[in-house]
Order: structure tokens, then C-alpha cells, then sequence
């Protein structure tokens, strides 16, 4: 089987859909059947580290539009032989319909979420949305969102949630140079990790800062630390100072992959009740390394709250709500994490359903069908006894 995956970032990328990309090239590397993937990345910020076997990624496609699609037009010149096309993101529609229907190859969209939530204003790729051969969405509520408007049959989609390496990330003890590094010692730690990007204010910083001061009387040794970096950075320090609690707001800035794991064991709680998240990984990794999660009800977030994972689902626009949830966290018993309800989220499982996805789609059958449909209410926050269906997590 030979790949052609054209995706916005993985090898050398930051941020969860990076981290996806590159769980789904490793789990395609794995595949027995397989020959080659070829990737084509749109962004690479960072130096691409190990690529997995069978795995040629085309550096020349870095640097822009223009450079993506020559890049993109001397593969399919070279060789047009591909058995599945791949896209990674949306917004890279156009060009991976165009190289399917060369190669004469199904394509897979991923969708991972707000950018599938609605319709987009691309109008090319909402058009071609309801054409693929396939979709694979992240999480329920992205794939609820996405079928509303694509018109895509539900039997052409599949939902695989992210996954987190269970070997890397594990629970242990706070390191004492970070804890002086941030001037955290003796602190009840509240994480929020992420991205800081102008466009994207939904993950819940403002929330947690907007009551961080009414909380500082129920914890008074409470501190945030804000891992991650951005353009938005300096709005959100000006944000702290206006509402008196800059003493107590920690900015890491960007956090390697190398910390990662160790930032997450700083804090006594991880809190991220945004509003734009298709799934987020960063929860998953907080869990991972045994720290309890607050989530949200207005996004994918709240479909982590399965039982046997200490996930608190909470409102962002209700501050008390909020307020109540992080002072249960930071003053009570730390909550336990089971590790066979963390097991659904393993890299095993992963590779196991994004393998299944890839035997189907090759095979040719028609008609194509990955998924089922799709069960009423089954995202419900409130409903943590989700059936093992194929649109739920088998």
C-alpha cells in the first residue's frame, strides 16, 4: 500500500493536530502491507526529529502556498501510484481531491474541529466536503458538527478519538528546579497548556483568571501557570494585571516536548473550559500524568468525562460554576485515574482503528462504508455509559 497524506504540520510542527498527524503517520508506518508514505507538510517550525520507517517526507513543500502545490504537482509528475489519499485538514481539500482524482485513489478527509463546525467560507471546500470517500473525525461532537452541513453519509465516517502514549506520559513528582524555576513552591497549581494564539481566545484563560481572585480566598496559596506561547501572550498579561491577580499568573512560554511531561506534573489540577476544542490532546496528557481535568460543555472536551477518569465538566460562561469546580480540585482528595478507562486513548488502540480505516478504504468495496449511524445523543456530557459502537470508541 503506498500513502499520499498532505497535512498542515507534523514532523517539527507544535500543537494536537500536529501530534495527530504524527500518530497517524506511525500508526500507517506499522501497517505490514505498507510501502511508503509520503507526506507532504505545509509548516515545519521545528527541526523534524525521527521519521518512522516508510515514512519520505517532502521538505520542499514548506514555506507557502505556492511551494506546497509545486511541491504536490512534481510527486504526482514522479509518481502517481497511490492506493489511499489523505488530507489532513480541511483547508487542504482542494488540492487532495485534485490529487486523488489523478491518482485515481479514495480520498479521507480528517476533521478535527472548529474548522469543521460549520460550514466554511472556502467555498471550493465546502463544496467538495460531501465528496470524499471517507472522513475520520476526532471526537462525536466535531463529527455531529461536521455532518450538519457537508452532507457527507454518516456510513462514510468514522470517529477515532487522539490518543496519548501512555509510556511517556505517567504520574510523578513535582521537579524541584521548576518548581524554583516559576516560584511555585508551597503553591496549589492550576495548568492551562496551550497555544497562544490572537485568533483563538477560546481556551479558557480569561475564565480561569477572571476567578482566580474570588478563588485566591478559598486556596490562598492558589497560582496559574499558563504553559505555551503566542501573540495573545501580552493581551493575557495585561489581562492579569487589570484584575489584580498578576501575582499569582505564572507565564511559562513555550514548553519543549521534553518538558512536557513534567510541566504536567506540577499541577494539582489542569484546567482548560474553552470553547473551541475538537478534542484536545493536552487533556488527555494531564490525565496521563495522573492530574485531574476540568473541561467544557461547550466542546469536544466534556467527551472525556467517561467513568474511572477525574474530568469535571463545566460551563465557561458560568463563573461560578467554575470557581466551584477548581476549589473542589485544589482542596479535596486527589481523584484517582484508572488506567483501563485511559486505555481507550492508548496509541495501541489508535493504530489498531486507524489501520481498520486504511484496510477498508484500500480495498476499493463499494459502497464504502467505515462507520455506522450515528447514535442519538451519544456525546451527552451527562451519559458516561457510551456503548463500544464504531462512531463511539471501539
Amino acid at each position: 500500500m503506498r500513502v499520499l497524506f498532505l497535512l498542515t504540520d507534523a514532523f517539527g510542527g507544535r500543537g494536537g493536530i500536529a501530534q495527530v498527524n504524527r500518530d497517524v503517520v506511525s500508526a500507517l508506518s506499522a501497517m505490514p502491507d505498507l510501502t511508503e508514505v509520503v507526506v507532504l507538510p505545509r509548516l515545519q517550525p521545528d527541526a523534524p526529529g525521527a521519521i518512522p520507517p516508510r515514512i519520505t517526507v517532502r521538505e520542499d513543500a514548506v514555506g507557502g502556498k505556492a511551494r506546497f502545490a509545486y511541491a504536490l504537482i512534481r510527486v504526482l509528475a514522479s509518481d502517481r501510484r497511490f492506493d489511499v489519499v489523505l488530507c489532513g485538514h480541511l483547508h487542504l481539500l482542494p488540492l487532495a481531491w485534485a490529487a486523488a482524482r489523478l491518482a485515481k485513489a479514495p480520498l479521507v478527509l480528517i476533521v478535527h474541529g472548529i474548522e469543521a463546525w460549520e460550514a466554511p467560507n472556502r467555498p471550493l471546500a465546502r463544496r467538495l466536503a460531501g465528496s470524499v470517500d471517507a472522513c475520520v473525525a476526532v471526537s462525536t461532537f466535531t463529527f455531529d458538527r461536521f455532518l450538519t452541513w457537508s452532507g457527507l453519509s454518516a456510513e462514510r465516517c468514522r470517529v477515532i478519538p487522539n490518543a496519548v502514549d501512555l509510556q511517556r506520559f505517567t504520574p510523578g513528582s513535582k521537579r524541584a528546579d521548576l518548581l524554583d524555576r516559576y516560584r511555585l513552591q508551597g503553591k496549589k497549581v492550576i495548568l492551562t497548556l496551550s497555544r497562544l494564539p490572537s485568533r483563538e481566545r477560546f481556551k479558557g484563560h480569561d475564565e480561569i483568571m477572571g476567578v482566580l481572585g474570588d478563588l485566591a480566598r478559598d486556596v490562598p496559596n492558589v497560582a496559574y501557570l499558563i504553559a505555551g506561547d503566542g501573540p495573545d501572550r501580552p493581551r493575557l498579561e495585561r489581562l492579569a494585571l487589570e484584575l489584580g491577580v498578576a501575582d499569582r499568573v505564572v507565564f511559562a512560554g513555550y514548553v519543549s516536548e521534553e518538558e512536557k511531561v513534567d510541566h504536567f506534573r506540577l499541577a494539582d489540577v489542569f484546567a482548560m473550559p474553552g470553547r473551541g476544542e475538537g478534542f484536545g490532546i493536552v487533556y488527555l496528557e494531564a490525565l496521563a500524568c495522573g492530574v485531574p481535568v476540568i473541561a467544557s460543555t461547550a466542546d469536544a472536551s466534556q467527551e472525556l468525562a467517561r467513568p474511572g477518569l477525574p474530568v469535571t465538566v463545566v460551563d465557561p460562561a458560568d463563573p461560578a460554576a467554575l470557581h466551584h469546580a477548581l476549589a473542589d480540585e485544589l482542596t479535596g482528595a486527589r481523584r484517582p485515574v484508572h488506567q483501563e478507562s485511559l486505555a481507550v486513548f492508548s496509541l495501541d488502540r489508535f493504530r489498531s482503528r486507524w489501520q481498520q480505516v486504511l484496510a477498508t478504504v484500500s480495498s476499493g468495496a463499494r459502497p464504502l462504508s467505515i462507520g455506522s449511524a450515528h447514535p442519538e445523543s451519544i456525546r451527552q456530557a451527562h451519559d458516561n455509559s457510551w456503548e463500544e459502537s464504531p462512531v463511539s470508541y471501539p
